[in-house]
């Protein structure tokens, strides 16, 4: 944009840097890259506005600037550099405040030529500054030529708002495209007339040599339709070439384009060859899918100088064929005689159930069904779950004989005793042995009474004498028999398997307490613990297995001997007690020890055994 006399004239003051409409119309008008028209705007506007320099600055990283255009250019004839230090430093402030300034900030100085900084603001922020450098001037003429400046950023906004505004246009246009093709497409009928209509379409509006629609069949593409041709054989090289193409698109499962960019990553050696032999040219081929799967492909030819290389375009006809595909695929499989239907179908519904895909869900649901059948009609143990406890079939407790205080332990538990031979314990006899001496003191006065009264010849008095020394006697044997029983002996062959009393020395005990508990532990029994719902299944004579707390790596074989006919509470479940021998023993068996004991019930169905409890459990709840 070069400044003219016409140019000067057309403004009314017949002087230069007076903006006229004209050249206002010029710069609203000017259709070039961004970067381009930013060089041209700050060119215009130093014409104009009697500024020899102009650089626009926006923030970058690390707290520095970064010149996005200069004028002149840097490195080029007239262009010094030394006056973007000051600019520079006054651009970072006026990026913080967003408000114009001048450098230096007396405009009075004829020494220095005054920069002018205008903020371009995005928002409620600067995004960048530009600084003019104007030739020194009266202050009213500076401040009609910053006056002027000022109008950077609106030309700015201008330029950005047409360019938005020519992106939407270009969107309408391409939008406007795809339902065109698209409302062909759907108007034909039949599928050779549908295809013969988007290649049709697709050829005239996109200015294309050849547009090509080509289906899998089988493993390969077959081509149905080529724009503009009513008829070809696919013998011919160009059908060949176009289906080889599309093929290599279709096994690549991307979209191919010819000339290739260099850092593209698919081949493209059968489109590249399409091209040349037949005419050097730009080739386009894209997959059509339905569901994720390719089941046709869309090349497109054109001259090589209108390659598809824009974006925008490429987007075009990938939307128009993802579109159009829904309509293709359905007219494709409707327009065959119905055998090729009946097969396409029954081979699709066959492919799912034998196909690769959705490997994990057809093998789960063969292993489903084989479990089924393995649980309908294979057998196996039924076994019943019980809880247990050891006992001893032979045991004893030796009880307090009269009240008293235990006064001695003998034994700890654990420790084998004989019958009559091992002392457990010793009671306290000390007060009964004070209570027998007064016994005997008073036996013996009734015994003198007795005496005496005989001799005076008083019988009665004799008799009642009698009769009370013989009751301190009674009372006597049975103080001695206490005294006698203090001393606690093991009453059978066995173990100490009662608690430790040694700490209780010196309490009180009362008639019939446990003081110890003797038990025959060389064999031991099984007391079970069988649930109602099970009872019925269970038997005398039944085998079964058991495992303790204590060795649950261990297992104990036994027989059910008796079964209890009542029903005992226990953990607030009713349960029936079940005896069992013990067919092995081992030494770190001991009396109450815990477990779980298992029943063989017989043979039954799997199916049976795993779902009989829910079936009982459904007909108490259903009354069935």
């Amino acid at each position: 944009m070069v400044e003219t006399p016409t140019d000067a004239a057309a403004d009314g003051t017949g002087r230069p840097g007076h903006f006229s409409m004209k050249r206002m119309a010029e710069l609203l008008r000017l259709d070039v890259p961004p970067a381009h028209y930013l060089h041209e705007l700050i060119a215009a506007l130093c014409r104009h506005a009697q500024a020899g320099r102009a650089v626009v600055m926006r923030p970058g990283e690390q707290n520095r600037v970064e010149i996005l255009a200069a004028y002149p250019p840097l490195g080029g004839a007239g262009a010094g550099v030394d006056w973007i230090a000051p600019a520079v430093d006054a651009a970072r402030k006026v990026l913080t405040s967003g408000e114009a300034a001048m450098v230096p900030e007396n405009s009075e100085n004829p020494r220095q030529d005054p920069i002018v900084l205008i903020p371009v603001p995005n928002g409620k922020s600067v995004r960048a500054v530009a600084a003019f450098q104007v030739q020194a001037l009266s202050p009213q003429e500076l401040a009609r030529c910053r006056e002027r400046l000022e109008l950077t950023p609106f030309l700015l906004d201008h330029y950005e708002l047409r360019l938005a505004l020519g992106q939407r246009h270009g969107a309408i246009d391409r939008l406007r495209l795809v339902l065109d093709v698209l409302a062909s497409v759907n108007r034909s009928e039949r599928f050779q007339s549908v295809c013969m209509a988007l290649c049709n379409e697709m050829a005239t509006r996109l200015r294309c040599q050849r547009v090509s629609l080509g289906f899998l069949d089988g493993r390969y593409v077959r081509v149905q339709a080529i724009s503009h041709t009513d008829t070809f054989r696919r013998e011919m090289k160009l059908t060949q070439d176009i289906e080889t193409a599309m093929e290599e698109c279709l096994d690549q499962d991307v979209e191919v384009i010819y000339p290739a960019a260099p850092n593209a990553s698919y081949a493209s050696r059968a489109t590249a060859q399409l091209a040349v032999q037949h005419g050097l040219a730009a080739v386009l081929s894209l997959p059509l899918r339905r569901n994720g799967e390719v089941f046709a492909v869309l090349t497109l030819e054109r001259p090589l100088e209108r390659s598809f290389g824009a974006l925008p375009e490429v987007e075009t006809i990938r939307l128009t064929g993802d579109l159009c595909a829904p309509r293709l695929f359905e007219m494709h499989a409707r327009d065959r005689w119905f055998g090729a239907r009946a097969a396409s179908w029954a081979r699709g519904k066959l492919g799912v159930l034998l196909g690769p895909e959705h490997t994990w869900m057809k093998v789960g649901a063969c292993a489903a069904l084989v479990l089924a059948l393995f649980l309908t009609f294979a057998k196996g143990d039924y076994r019943i779950d019980a809880s247990f406890i050891f006992e001893a079939p032979l045991q004893q407790a030796v009880v307090a004989p009269f009240d008293t205080f235990l006064k001695s332990v003998a034994v700890d538990p654990g420790d084998e005793v004989a019958a009559g031979k091992n002392i457990l314990g010793v009671l306290d006899t000390s007060e009964l042995r004070l209570k027998l001496a007064a016994l005997k003191a008073e036996q013996l006065g009734y015994l003198k009474q007795m005496t005496a009264a005989m001799r005076d010849g008083k019988t009665a008095e004799a008799q009642i004498a009698q009769a009370q020394s013989e009751k301190s006697a009674a009372e006597i044997r049975l103080l001695e028999q206490h005294i006698d029983q203090a001393t606690l002996m093991a009453p059978i062959n066995g173990r100490v398997v009662s608690e430790d009393l040694k700490r209780q020395i010196g309490a009180p005990v009362e008639t019939g307490k446990i003081l110890f508990e003797i038990a025959h532990i060389e064999e031991l029994r099984a007391e079970l613990y069988v649930p109602e719902e099970s009872i019925t299944s269970v038997t005398a004579g039944q085998m079964g297995e058991l495992a303790s707390v204590s060795h649950p790596e261990q297992r104990i074989q036994f027989r059910v001997e008796r079964i209890n006919p009542i029903a005992e509470v226990v953990n607030s479940k009713n349960v029936f007690r079940v005896r069992a021998s013990l067919l092995e023993q081992h030494a770190w068996m001991r009396p109450g020890m815990e477990g779980l004991a298992k029943i063989m019930a017989g043979e039954k169905h799997y199916l049976w055994i795993g779902f009989h409890r829910l079936i009982n459990w459904l007909r108490m709840k259903l009354w069935l």
